[in-house]
């Protein structure tokens, strides 16, 4: 019952620190270089790493605190011994039983216990080997057998090919021989990467209809390879076309929940009062309002299939930049603020060649690690991607470019906001107001920090 306890406890921090981070254990162990089902047996308490290196992986990836380590080190000791007694108990059991320890070595990536070693029976002496029939030879033990049987596969499998690779050798030569036209060389075929499939650079000069193709509305422009079918290769073995991946891009996200401003040219008598962030789209449209000194670009990103797709690198590309835009700064928040800062990409839209930096996120106790290139999504597995753009001096048009791979092919997609590009203008020296109370005690906006 203590040995049972140990590996409880063991595994029930491991199950406290992998809740942190609210994924799935398929994700999980993509991060850390392990099989899922080894890392759901490690948190279930059905299997003991035998090194460390794979748990210290865990803590780092969880951000757990150097107490939190240290008691995760003290229980995987605990629980290493624990099974080292399990084990040693059953080393005289059945064959069953060596079976069932094989297949978790397997199953968790721990290496396999070597076979028993046979007793060598002593030679008989000339007198009985003469009197009496020599014995039968034992049966093979079954893990003689099965490697016995797998070697026969690769034997037959070998054969097989080598049989395959013959006859299509004699069909070439009786080709060649009945067309005497043909090329002695080796012949080529068409590239099998579909068109389209190299990285493109869209310029700023093109129009935002043809080189939008995200999937942010349904009213968005998006390319052919967009509506593109699965990518996975057909049964007739042609290769995957179309882009692997889907996204959506949302840029009407404010700090906290809260804290955004937008640039209108309107009198504060002639705006309507703020709107929550849900019904920020509409709102701004309808008052025809810029995102004032940052924008704030949300970008889910999903694969089409269970198969990886490999996220290379997030581009920022600068369409224009001018004079920052008229009117006044309007705030949607009123000092609003929390404990928990998203990780980001930041970009500053002044610089002359801006950059997407990865940043860290924190929450009130732990450090949220940044998403860091490459990076890999598929069907069960998307991630959300932030990007935080300010500006201090412009009025910033431009938009972004991922560039993915996948099975061989690589390609780039751009994403902008709904077929035109984001826009953020600077509001320094803008009239800023906020909606608050004025002196009568109504409700409008007055200026900001009365």
């Amino acid at each position: 019952m203590e040995t049972r306890d140990d590996v409880e406890e063991f595994a029930a921090l491991l199950r406290r620190l992998k809740g942190r981070t609210d994924r799935s254990y398929g994700s999980l162990a993509r991060r850390l270089n392990m099989n899922t089902s080894t890392l759901h047996r490690y948190c279930a308490g059905e299997a003991v790493p035998q090194d460390f290196a794979p748990v210290e992986r865990l803590a780092a990836f969880c951000s757990a605190t150097p107490e939190e380590r240290l008691e995760l080190h003290r229980l995987w000791l605990l629980a290493v011994a624990a099974r080292q007694r399990v084990r040693a108990a059953a080393s005289a059991g059945s064959p069953p039983a060596a079976a069932e320890e094989t297949r978790e070595a397997q199953e968790t990536g721990e290496p396999e216990p070597a076979p028993a070693t046979e007793p060598t029976p002593a030679p008989a002496s000339t007198s009985a080997s003469t009197s009496s029939p020599a014995p039968a030879p034992a049966p093979r033990p079954w893990y003689r057998r099965r490697r016995v049987l797998a070697s026969t596969g690769v034997a037959c499998a070998l054969l097989a090919t080598l049989g395959s690779l013959s006859a299509l050798s004699t069909d070439r030569s009786s080709d060649a021989a009945a067309d005497p036209h043909s090329s002695a060389g080796p012949r080529t075929t068409a590239p099998t990467a579909p068109h389209g499939s190299s990285k493109t650079k869209p310029s700023a000069s093109s129009s935002p209809s043809a080189a939008g193709h995200g999937s942010s509305s349904p009213g968005a422009n998006k390319a052919p390879a967009s509506s593109a079918p699965g990518t996975g290769p057909t049964a007739a073995g042609k290769p995957a076309t179309g882009l692997p991946l889907t996204w959506h891009a949302d840029s009407q996200v404010w700090q906290g929940g809260c804290g955004h401003d937008y640039v209108i040219d309107k009198t504060p008598a002639q705006v309507p009062p703020p709107p929550v962030q849900q019904d920020a789209g509409s709102w701004a449209a309808t008052q025809g309002a810029v995102h004032g000194r940052q924008t704030m670009v949300q970008i889910s990103v999903q694969g089409r299939s269970s198969t990886a797709v490999v996220l290379e690198a997030l581009r920022v590309r600068i369409v224009s930049r001018g004079n920052p835009a008229s009117g006044s700064a309007y705030a949607m928040d009123q000092g609003c603020g929390g404990e928990l800062t998203p990780r980001s990409f930041t970009v500053n839209l002044d610089a002359d060649r801006p950059i997407a930096r990865p940043k860290d996120g924190a929450d009130s106790e732990h450090t949220i690690p940044a998403v860091h290139f490459p990076y890999r999504v598929s069907a069960e597995d998307p991630e959300v991607l932030l990007v935080d753009a300010t500006t201090l001096a412009h009025d910033a048009r431009w938009y972004l470019e991922l560039d993915w791979s996948s099975q061989g092919r690589s390609g780039t997609v751009r994403i902008d906001d709904h077929g035109r590009p984001f826009r953020t203008s600077s509001i320094k020296g803008l009239p800023r107001y906020w909606y608050g109370t004025n002196g009568s005690g109504e409700r409008q906006w007055v200026p900001y920090g009365d």
